[in-house]
């Protein structure tokens, strides 16, 4: 007989953030709120930059061809955070973008992601690139 809990608020009992959730297999388990994106978003990076779609985001930054800054609702509890931790990128077709996770020029701060995308188009080699549709998101510990 199948069970409907509905709740609004579920708490650990050992610690109130901390929810464990048994895995595949029945072997491992998994913390729950370790698992989950803490942001998230789906983007136009081409001419007028604009947000589709978002998580835990207040605005997003043109920061130059190829180059954004996500700006966090709220903020990472520090810089050991993976971002953009999946990303990806499209246009029309004749060119396709190749993520390159983060900015090494830039520190991390706990308040936004600056990443860059790779661009290719043929075999003409890459450079970075503005494309119309870019899907990223971030993993790590909120504040």
């Amino acid at each position: 007989m199948a069970s409907i809990l509905k709740v609004d608020t579920l708490t650990g009992v050992t610690t109130a953030g901390s929810i464990s959730v048994t895995g595949e297999g029945n072997s491992t388990t998994t913390n729950l709120q370790q698992g989950l994106a803490k942001n998230w978003s789906q983007f136009n990076g081409s001419g007028t930059v604009s947000i589709r779609a978002s998580f835990n985001q207040s605005s997003l930054t043109d920061s130059g061809t190829g180059s954004y800054r996500v700006n966090y609702t709220n903020s990472m509890s520090g810089t050991a955070f993976a971002t953009p931790s999946a990303a990806t990128a499209r246009d029309n077709g004749s060119t396709y973008a190749l993520s390159m996770n983060g900015d090494y020029y830039t520190p991390k701060t706990t308040g936004y992601s600056h990443f860059l995308f790779l661009g290719r188009s043929g075999n003409l080699g890459d450079s970075f690139a503005d494309t119309a549709d870019y899907d990223m998101a971030t993993f790590g510990d909120l504040a």
